[in-house]
C-alpha cells in the first residue's frame, strides 16, 4: 500500500509538471491531456483519476507552481517582519523581481496566455492566492504613507510600485538576450541595480505622497 501511495504521489507531481509546461507554452486551449499525459509518462486515464478533467488540472497545476514560486523567491525577501520598512520594501522588491524574471518560472507564462486569451478558469484560484500577497504588501505601503491616505491612495501607490516590478518580465521575454548590446533595448539583466532604482523610486515617490496627504488633512482642520 505505502509503495503504491508513493507511485500515485509521483505520478500526481508528473501531471502537475508536464501540465504546467504544456498550458505555459500553448494556453489552455490549445494544450491537450493526450500530449500532457504523453510528458508524463502516464495516460489519460491518470488525469481523470488524480484531476477529473483538464479544467481542473489547469487551475491546480497553476497553483502549486505559484506555491513552489513562492517557496523558491519568499515574497518577504528573507526579512523579518519586525524589520523596519524600507528593508521589509527591499525585500519584497527584490523577491519579485527575481521571480518575474525567472525564466524557469513558468506560472507567469501561463498567467500571459490567459490575459491573451482568457478562459476564466483560474480567476478564483488566482485570487486565493495572490490575495494575501496583496493584502501584506498594501499594509507595507500604509505604514510609509500614514493613516491619514485613503484605501485608493494606497492602493495606487501599490500598483506604482508592483507595476514596475512587472514590465521587466514583459520586455525580458520579448527581446533577445544579444539584445541588451542594441542602444534601443530595455531589457532588464541586471536586476540588482534595477532593484536598487525601483527602491529608491518608490521611497521618494511614497516620501512625496504622505506629505501631499498629510499637508490637505492639515489644511482641513
Amino acid at each position: 500500500m505505502k509503495a503504491q501511495r508513493q507511485d500515485a504521489v509521483r505520478t500526481r507531481k508528473s501531471l502537475l509538471a508536464a501540465a504546467n509546461e504544456v498550458f505555459a507554452a500553448k494556453g489552455f486551449r490549445n494544450a491537450t491531456v493526450a500530449e500532457i499525459s504523453r510528458r508524463a509518462g502516464t495516460n489519460i486515464a491518470a488525469i481523470n483519476y488524480h484531476f477529473g478533467d483538464k479544467e481542473t488540472l489547469y487551475r491546480e497545476a497553476w497553483r502549486h507552481y505559484f506555491r513552489e514560486s513562492n517557496r523558491i523567491h519568499p515574497p518577504d525577501g528573507g526579512v523579518s517582519d519586525d524589520a523596519p520598512p524600507e528593508e521589509r520594501l527591499r525585500g519584497q522588491i527584490n523577491s519579485l523581481l527575481r521571480r518575474v524574471t525567472d525564466e524557469g518560472n513558468k506560472e507567469y507564462h501561463t498567467a500571459y496566455m490567459e490575459m491573451a486569451n482568457p478562459t476564466g478558469l483560474l480567476e478564483e484560484v488566482s485570487r486565493e492566492e495572490l490575495r494575501p500577497l496583496r493584502l501584506r504588501f498594501a499594509s507595507l505601503v500604509r505604514e510609509f504613507v500614514g493613516p491619514h491616505a485613503a484605501e485608493s491612495q494606497v492602493r495606487f501607490c501599490a500598483h506604482t510600485i508592483l507595476s514596475s516590478c512587472i514590465m521587466p518580465m514583459f520586455v525580458n521575454r520579448i527581446e533577445p538576450h544579444d539584445a541588451a548590446t542594441n542602444g534601443d533595448s530595455w531589457r532588464i539583466d541586471n536586476i540588482e541595480t534595477y532593484a536598487d532604482h525601483v527602491i529608491h523610486f518608490a521611497l521618494g515617490g511614497l516620501k512625496a505622497i504622505r506629505q501631499l496627504i498629510e499637508g490637505r488633512a492639515e489644511s482641513n482642520v
